[in-house]
């Protein structure tokens, strides 16, 4: 609230602090004065060490990269996932969290994304309608995956709600509003009796069914996306590159297990980022005391001794309760 006060006593004394105290403008100003006038020299001079200032820097950079080894791995990585993404591209050359995602949050994202989950799974014919708009077209095998019935989806197209055409040599179920995109951006051929209002064309059709599937997918490549279409890898790429330029889509090396440059909705790479991350956050947790406490005695290598009849302590060796004799053995 202070800040909207241009003349607020703190905020002018936070201002001449950082001015005067911290920065020393006055100082620059005088400097750069004398630097103008020629009264002061600026001199380009080698010296054998580092000045007082530039060996603090030195100093710190060195120490960053000596002891990053012992922090864990997974603070590193939690650290490294915690920076912007635009600021970890520059940092890195480019967006390479291959090494930084966890590839189980990754697969637990995909299989949400793709409706795969239990929690997800279709249960009467609405299901199957909002599926096909979600997703985009699907097969018979892959609706039943979902758990949908082999009739749903032929009612559907009985009330004029869904579609059945031929997709990569496959033939899948799609919702009625993707007809006019499906039969434009891939040359499929509709079925008789489409209504006129869902086969007007759109400004983007292959954007559109391209940015669907990225928002339902994990990280992918341009050819995956290619033989889901039936389309050329180079066309793909294309409109891939387009949805990049707007925002909708990015590229990089995501996948673990991958191989190469990846697309990956913006919007899923960021679920993807925050998951991984609060994982990563959970391994640094440090555990209860009572798991402390069991851990200590299973972790111990010392072998079992005897105990006492009552007090459970070690029992003293025989040889310490005999009198030590006068006599070394050596001396007669």
């Amino acid at each position: 609230m202070a800040s909207e006060f241009g003349s607020f006593p703190i905020v002018l004394e936070a201002v001449r602090e950082c001015l005067q105290d911290v920065f020393d403008v006055p100082g620059l100003t005088e400097l750069m004065g004398d630097l103008e006038a020629r009264r002061v020299r600026l001199v380009e001079v080698t010296t054998q060490e580092p000045s007082p200032f530039a060996r603090s820097l030195l100093f710190g950079y060195v120490a960053q990269f000596l002891y990053e080894g012992d922090s864990p791995l997974a603070e590193r990585r939690a650290a490294a996932l915690s920076l912007d993404s635009h600021l970890l591209a520059e940092l890195l050359g480019q967006a390479e969290l291959r090494e930084l995602l966890d590839p189980e949050v990754l697969t637990e994202l995909e299989r949400e994304l793709q409706w795969l989950s239990e929690d997800r799974r279709i249960k009467d014919i609405e299901g199957v309608a909002d599926l096909l708009r979600v997703l985009g077209p699907l097969t018979d095998a892959e609706l039943a995956e979902r758990g949908a019935e082999p009739s749903w989806a032929p009612e559907l197209a009985s009330s004029r709600r869904a579609i059945q055409v031929r997709i990569a040599g496959a033939d899948h179920w799609a919702a009625i509003e993707d007809a006019g995109r499906l039969r434009d951006a891939l040359g499929t051929a509709l079925p008789v009796g489409v209504p006129e209002a869902f086969t007007e064309p759109v400004k983007d059709p292959l954007g559109d069914l391209l940015a669907r599937f990225a928002r339902t997918h994990g990280p992918f490549t341009a050819a995956r996306a290619a033989e889901r279409f039936g389309l050329g890898t180079a066309v793909t790429d294309g409109a891939l590159q387009r949805l990049a330029a707007s925002g909708r889509t990015v590229q990089g090396e995501f996948h673990p297990a991958g191989i190469g440059q990846e697309w990956c909705d913006a919007t899923v790479l960021r679920r993807l980022r925050r998951r991984s991350l609060a994982a990563l956050r959970q391994e640094l947790e440090p555990v209860e005391p009572a798991a402390l406490a069991s851990f200590l005695p299973s972790g111990s290598t010392s072998a079992p001794t005897a105990c006492g009849p009552s007090t459970g302590w070690p029992a003293p060796s025989n040889s310490s309760r005999e009198r030590p004799s006068p006599h070394p053995p050596w001396r007669s």
